[in-house]
C-alpha cells in the first residue's frame, strides 16, 4: 500500500510518499481501505513542527480526518462488517463522557499514526458509520472540523433556537458551527476580511456579514448586529490574539468556545469576570458527539462544504492551500 510519512517536520517538503505491507486485522480491528482525507490547520502546524511541546513521533502518518471503507475485519467484531462507509474518531479511545488525560495519546495524525494511506488498521470502538447520502470525500470532513463545532454548540448545554452565534472566518470549524446553528434555527453572524467570502457564508445560512478590514473593532459591529446586547455563543478560532474582541462581542453570561490558536496576544482576565462569560476550551470531541451529529446531519440533509479536491499524489498542493488561507470551508485529498 502507498502512504505518505513525516520523516521530520521541518516544513511542508518533509511530506514523503512511500509504501509499506498492507496490515491485516486482529481480534477486534477493521482494515479500512481509505478512499479520501482531508486537512486541518493543525495538520499544517505539525508538519512545520509547530504542534505542542513535545512534538510527534518520527515518521509520522499525517492526518486526523478520513473515511473509507471496511475490507476485511477480525474476529468477535460487531460493530462494522466489510463494506460499510465508515471514518475513524480524532481520539480512537475517547467514546464518551468527560475526556481522559490518557485519550490525548490516540489522537490520529498527532500522538498516533493517521489517516493519509491507501489502508488503515482501526479498532472497531474508533469507528463510525457515515450518513448515506455522503460521499467519501464529504464524511472525511467531519472528525475534526465538524465534531470541534458539534461540542461546541452542544457539549456544554445545548444551543437553543432563537439564538445568536458568531463565528470568526470561514474555515472548516466556522463553516460546519454556521451549518449546524442555522439548522436549529439559530441566527448567525459571520466575519471575515472578504466581502466574496461573507456572501458565500449568506448563502450557507449567515444573517449577518461583518468585514473585519472595515471594521477593525469588529466586536462593537457584532454587538450592533445583536441589537446591542451580544451574541449568545462565539465560535472562537483566533485564540488569544482575537479573544479579547470575541469577549466584548459576548452578552453577559454567553459562552466563548475557544478552539483556534491561528493568532496570538495577551488579555486581562478581568475582562471575563467583567463580561461575566464562559470561556471554554474545545478538544474535537467523543465517539458520542461524532454519532449525535452524524444523525443531525443525516435529518437535515446538511452537506460539508468543500473548498477543494486534490489527488492522492498533490498532497503537499493540498497543504500548501491550507497555508495560503484562501479556502472556505475544507480541502481534501482524494485516495482512491
Amino acid at each position: 500500500m502507498r502512504l505518505y510519512r513525516l520523516p521530520r517536520t521541518d516544513g511542508i517538503d518533509d511530506l514523503t510518499l512511500g509504501s509499506d505491507e498492507t496490515p491485516r486485522p486482529a481480534r477486534g480491528q477493521a482494515l479500512v481501505r481509505m478512499r479520501a482525507a482531508s486537512l486541518n490547520y493543525r495538520d499544517l502546524a505539525i508538519a512545520q513542527g509547530r504542534y505542542g511541546t513535545g512534538g510527534v513521533p518520527r515518521n509520522l502518518v499525517p492526518l486526523s480526518d478520513g473515511a473509507g471503507e471496511v475490507v476485511e475485519v477480525g474476529p468477535d467484531v460487531t460493530r462494522v462488517r466489510p463494506g460499510d462507509r465508515v471514518a475513524g474518531i480524532f481520539m480512537q479511545s475517547w467514546i464518551g463522557g468527560e475526556i481522559a488525560e490518557s485519550d490525548r495519546a490516540s489522537a490520529l495524525g498527532g500522538a498516533i499514526d493517521g489517516v493519509l494511506t491507501e489502508y488503515r488498521l482501526f479498532d472497531e470502538q474508533g469507528l463510525v458509520h457515515l450518513p448515506e447520502h455522503l460521499s467519501f470525500e464529504e464524511g472525511a470532513s467531519l472528525p475534526c472540523a465538524a465534531v470541534t463545532a458539534w461540542n461546541a454548540l452542544y457539549g456544554l448545554r445545548s444551543l437553543q433556537a432563537g439564538e445568536t452565534v458568531l463565528v470568526l472566518g470561514t474555515g472548516g470549524v466556522s463553516i460546519f458551527a454556521l451549518q449546524f446553528a442555522h439548522a436549529a434555527g439559530a441566527r448567525v453572524i459571520a466575519t471575515s476580511s472578504s466581502d466574496a467570502k461573507l456572501e458565500r457564508a449568506r448563502a450557507m445560512g449567515a444573517a449577518e456579514g461583518v468585514n473585519y478590514g472595515r471594521h477593525p473593532d469588529w466586536e462593537k459591529e457584532v454587538r450592533r448586529l445583536a441589537g446591542g446586547r451580544g451574541v449568545d455563543h462565539v465560535v472562537e478560532v483566533g485564540g488569544s490574539g482575537t479573544l479579547p474582541r470575541s469577549i466584548a462581542a459576548c452578552r453577559l453570561g454567553g459562552a466563548v468556545h475557544l478552539i483556534g490558536v491561528l493568532t496570538t496576544g495577551q488579555m486581562d482576565p478581568g475582562m471575563i469576570l467583567g463580561a461575566g462569560v464562559t470561556v471554554r476550551g474545545i478538544y474535537v470531541g467523543s465517539r458520542q458527539m461524532f454519532e449525535a451529529m452524524n444523525r443531525a446531519i443525516a435529518l437535515h440533509r446538511l452537506k460539508p462544504v468543500i473548498d477543494e479536491v486534490f489527488p492522492f499524489e498533490r498532497a503537499r498542493d493540498a497543504y500548501r492551500h491550507i497555508e495560503g488561507a484562501s479556502h472556505v470551508g475544507k480541502v481534501v485529498i482524494a485516495i482512491a
